[in-house]
């Protein structure tokens, strides 16, 4: 089912001085305007194109790429504030209405915000609402498996480390003793799943998988090459050590020393590890 809010490639019926007439399913022809009309376009090619409503509340489509789609979190930019709400900067010509009612704090000016868009049952159109929590069902089922990677928008800060927002539908911790770079609100992160609590609660990681532990078993390899082949650590050290040189957790460090050494790459000593020269 094609619906508002979402891109889609769609087939050319019918091409007019004012733009071209797309096949949009249940919702009939949609009009993409002349100025997002390609000059090659012709009858039954396939163009990709996102719709939405114009001021007369009828579909359109545009050859814009949106931040977000309808169901999405996205940190966006307030470019005016008028008497019906706030308006976002979203990619489109067309700004995104934030209403009054669903700005969690007052919206200023120039200031960016974290928001999710939906559409308003009252009149069809795509909005977007910054009270991110009561889009986020936390007593939903899920089947996340640990190591599993996914999207992460950072939310905000607690003692724990950082809340994020899952493939745009969960709550997750990033644990800040595990948190080796600055982040900031409404960044995009690839990240992975560490761990599912009992009561559900998802434990998130931005380490994970053989991709990352040979990229951690490389970084300490070059850190060794660049020392004399010598770094003053091992796996009985300090994690504070281990952080401020390799700028992962000790856990971390553990995995890509051991496998290290199984490789015969390194040696692990009572006053650190050595790289390994190998003869010619």
């Amino acid at each position: 089912m094609i619906e508002i809010g979402q891109t889609y490639e769609l087939n050319v019926v019918k091409i007019l001085d004012f733009g071209a007439f797309l096949d949009a399913g249940d919702l009939g022809e949609v009009l993409l305007p002349r100025r997002y009309t390609p000059d090659y376009l012709s009858v039954g090619d396939s163009i990709n194109v996102f719709l939405y409503l114009d001021s007369e509340d009828r579909p359109v489509a545009t050859t814009q790429i949106p931040k977000a789609s309808v169901g999405e979190f996205a940190y966006l930019r307030v470019v005016d504030s008028t008497h019906v709400g706030a308006f976002l900067d979203w990619g489109l010509d067309k700004d995104l209405l934030v209403p009054f009612a669903e700005q969690h704090v007052p919206m200023v000016e120039g200031r960016s915000y974290l928001v999710y868009l939906y559409i308003d049952k009252a009149d069809g159109r795509i909005a977007a609402s910054s009270k991110i929590d009561k889009f986020i069902d936390e007593d939903k089922a899920h089947d996340f498996k640990p190591l599993q990677a996914v999207d992460l928008i950072i939310a905000n800060s607690t003692e724990l480390g950082y809340r994020a927002i899952i493939n745009h539908s969960y709550w997750g911790i990033l644990y800040k003793n595990e948190v080796f770079q600055r982040l900031s609100f409404g960044q995009r992160k690839k990240g992975f799943i560490k761990h599912i609590r009992p009561d559900g609660k998802i434990d998130l990681s931005l380490q994970g998988g053989q991709q990352t532990r040979d990229k951690n078993a490389e970084l300490i390899v070059n850190y060794l090459n660049s020392k004399n082949g010598f770094a003053p650590v091992h796996d009985k050290s300090d994690p504070q050590l281990i952080s401020e040189l390799f700028a992962m957790s000790k856990a971390a460090f553990k995995r890509a020393i051991g496998n290290l050494y199984k490789q015969g790459i390194i040696s692990i000593k009572k006053d650190g590890i050595y790289l390994i020269e190998k003869s010619e």
